[in-house]
């Protein structure tokens, strides 16, 4: 690796000079080499590959590149008014005036990219443009966003080839054919569908599939395909995998290496059936949603941090002022797609919470790392108490182990939290194959209260110090709410799902 002789700051200038940093018009816009191309003249230049670079000339780029970014955004009179309202008519320069900038929430994400789509710099009559659309998961509103289809290729490019070096070099290995597939190739207007696939076509040296969705069929005959193979699907789809290894030979068994999960958490007990039918398997999270296509990536299997791809994005851990949150506090996920001449979105809070965590620094690789929390909406409120859903869940799961009624991760493969107000009902739907015998054993476990008193010691068990002074036993068991577990069969419509087959945590039904 060359050394690069000058300051992160003048390298950023090299990569980006002012010459193409302010652009005025449309066509200007048009006429700017990609980000991509910058980044691969920069790799040139510097001699190592981006993501071996330190994180101060890393950093340095991309605040240049935030600066482009918010010229290219001015050119449109929405975003105009959206900057120069909060930052002023000035260039902003720096992360601390970008961090001035208004976060880009979904009512406004839909008011911008759909039906009149007011927010585009380069008009859709100009064409070259794919529209992708999401269904709504945490908004419960269907919206719409236009990607330039050069950039949006260029972005599969660079996301294909780091998830290439990083990940499928360590486990897809040998020197025959290698397989990628994914089980959301046919949901085209979806938008993690659509993007994942187009990333996982762009792993160099390894083949791509299209599976759709899976079955039995499918499966064993992607398995019969000489070479290791990685898949990639919804935490519903992976989880049907290790029912689908009878009838396959120990040799198309050990060739299924990496399962990547999207859209949820794999329970303990779909992970330890994984592992039993395949054992050369590990399991891992790909993080991705509308403007990010790659958010983050599980390097290692053992550790749930997950990782940037460097240039991709400016990931950002926001408080509620929109400030960035310390190492180790959770806070609001927001991201800013670099890849983005044409249709830039800055800011934009994709509606999950995460952690953020120590920045990665390595010979190999110097990243930004994040572990994934649970949606924005993950939220359920008793009285003038809100409770987080998935520390709720943690602590009423300890409180069954403990109690030695239910070991909860051991049986379950979804888990949903029901919340009728007109009802006035909290129940935890717990989606299991043993639910024909399991009901007969909780029920001679537990009082004669049943499962209330359990829930209710987990749910204040969840909350920080500072809600424990006002929630108590008392004041949930005045509340009016019933609360209690049920243990329903994986495939019963009682687990509520999404169009697309997700189970989300909170089913909140006013």
């Amino acid at each position: 690796m060359r050394h690069f002789a000058l300051s992160p700051r003048d390298c950023a200038h090299h990569v980006l000079p002012e010459t193409i940093l302010h652009p005025c018009t449309v066509d200007d816009v048009l006429a700017l080499p990609s980000f991509l191309a910058s980044l691969l003249h920069a790799q040139t230049v510097i001699g190592c590959r981006i993501d071996e670079l330190s994180h101060d000339i890393q950093a340095a780029i991309v605040e240049r590149r935030l600066s482009q970014l918010v010229s290219i955004a001015r050119i449109n009179p929405l975003w105009r008014r959206r900057i120069d309202s909060a930052v002023g008519t000035g260039p902003v320069d720096n992360y601390e005036q970008f961090k001035a900038l208004p976060l880009t929430d979904k009512e406004a994400f839909q008011q911008m990219f759909t039906e009149t789509r007011p927010g585009m710099v380069v008009p859709i009559d100009r064409c070259g443009f794919e529209i992708v659309a999401s269904g709504g998961t945490s908004s419960g509103k269907p919206s719409e966003t236009v990607y330039s289809l050069d950039e949006l290729q260029e972005t599969y490019r660079w996301a294909g080839d780091f998830m290439g070096r990083h990940i499928m070099a360590r486990y897809l290995t040998g020197s025959g054919a290698k397989w990628v597939a994914t089980t959301l190739a046919d949901y085209q207007m979806w938008s993690s569908g659509t993007m994942v696939g187009g990333v996982l076509q762009k792993i160099p040296s390894v083949n791509y599939i299209g599976a759709g969705p899976m079955s039995r069929e499918v499966f064993q005959r992607m398995m019969s395909y000489p070479g290791p193979k990685a898949i990639m699907g919804i935490t519903r789809s992976i989880a049907l995998l290790a029912s689908f290894a009878d009838g396959l030979s120990g040799e198309a068994r050990d060739s299924f290496r990496i399962a990547l999960y999207g859209s949820g958490v794999l329970t303990p007990k779909v992970r330890a059936d994984l592992r039993q039918a395949y054992s050369s398997l590990i399991v891992l999270s790909y993080f991705a949603a509308t403007q990010a296509e790659t958010i983050g990536l599980q390097l290692d299997p053992e550790s749930p941090v997950l990782t940037a791809v460097p240039g991709l994005h400016l990931v950002e851990v926001v408080r509620p002022d929109g400030q960035w949150t310390e190492i180790g506090e959770e806070g609001e996920l927001v991201v800013t797609r670099l890849f983005g001449n044409a249709t830039p979105v800055l800011r934009y809070k994709i509606g999950d919470r995460v952690i953020r965590r120590p920045d990665l620094q390595s010979p190999g690789l110097n990243a930004v790392q994040f572990e994934y929390v649970g949606r924005s909406g993950d939220f359920m409120h008793i009285g003038d108490t809100q409770y987080s859903a998935p520390q709720a869940l943690a602590a009423i799961t300890a409180e069954f182990r403990q109690r030695q009624v239910l070991d909860i991760d051991s049986v379950a493969t979804d888990a949903q939290f029901q919340i009728d107000r007109a009802k006035r009902q909290l129940h935890l739907v717990i989606g299991t194959p043993e639910a024909a015998s399991l009901p007969t054993q909780v029920a001679m476990r537990l009082g004669p209260e049943g499962s209330s008193p359990l829930i209710i010691a987990g749910l204040l068990q969840s909350l920080s110090v500072f809600d424990a002074l006002e929630a108590n036993e008392t004041s949930l068991r005045s509340s009016g709410y019933s609360f209690a577990i049920r243990l329903v069969d994986p495939r019963n419509a009682d687990l509520v799902r999404t169009a697309f087959g997700k189970v989300p945590l909170v089913v909140d039904r006013i």
